[in-house]
């Protein structure tokens, strides 16, 4: 990196501005647009944005210096373990986190001849890819659990709907179908398996 390198008439230093500024709009819209919008957790968002911007920084300097890129990835991938391993992740939230990773070292590099089009082209799939996911998969996955319900008379097969709706206040969960597994009579108390939206 030469002393001119922040010139601002220094050809990298102008490529890897015009770079920030479609990563950070890629960020916007994979992060508050797509993420924010399926899963509402506030808390992650500053997160997202200054790793894929460090990472970004990190990457592009990288490429720009007398060093080898494996070593570069390596301390973004350090960087991410130790960010993970401080808090219970769930998968999901992980999946985001190599996301914006991986955007953000996509677009520290030129890519092909035209290089801002090649970031627009793989930031655009990269983002549709995600917001596919969670539309078509994600948003109609389900689980099922076990709970042990204590109103008998709502087992009856005419109190269905009531049934839903009760369980549905006690869980919390919009629960879509209920399984009777097992009732004891003694105890006066039902052992049900509920099938609710993730």
């Amino acid at each position: 990196m030469t002393n001119s390198f922040f010139d601002l008439t220094n050809p990298n230093f102008v490529s890897i501005i015009w770079h920030l500024i479609l990563h950070i709009i890629a960020l916007l819209i994979l992060i508050r647009v797509v993420y924010y919008n399926y899963n509402k957790k506030e808390k992650y968002l500053f997160s997202f944005f200054l790793m894929g911007i460090l990472a970004f920084f990190i990457t592009s300097m990288l490429l720009r210096v007398t060093i080898e890129m494996g070593m570069g990835l390596g301390l973004v991938a350090v960087l991410a373990i130790l960010r993970l391993r401080s808090r219970n992740y769930s998968v999901k939230d992980m999946s985001y986190t190599f996301a914006v990773f991986g955007i953000s070292v996509l677009n520290a590099l030129e890519i092909l001849h035209f290089p801002y089009l090649g970031v627009l082209i793989i930031n655009g799939l990269i983002i549709l890819s995600a917001w596919l996911l969670e539309e078509f998969i994600v948003k109609h996955s389900s689980e099922t659990i076990s709970i042990t319900y204590e109103n008998l008379d709502l087992l009856r097969p005419e109190k269905k709907q009531k049934l839903l709706r009760d369980v549905s206040e006690i869980t919390g969960k919009e629960v879509l179908k209920v399984k009777i597994r097992r009732i004891n009579y003694k105890r006066k108390v039902a052992i049900l398996d509920i099938t609710c939206k993730d």
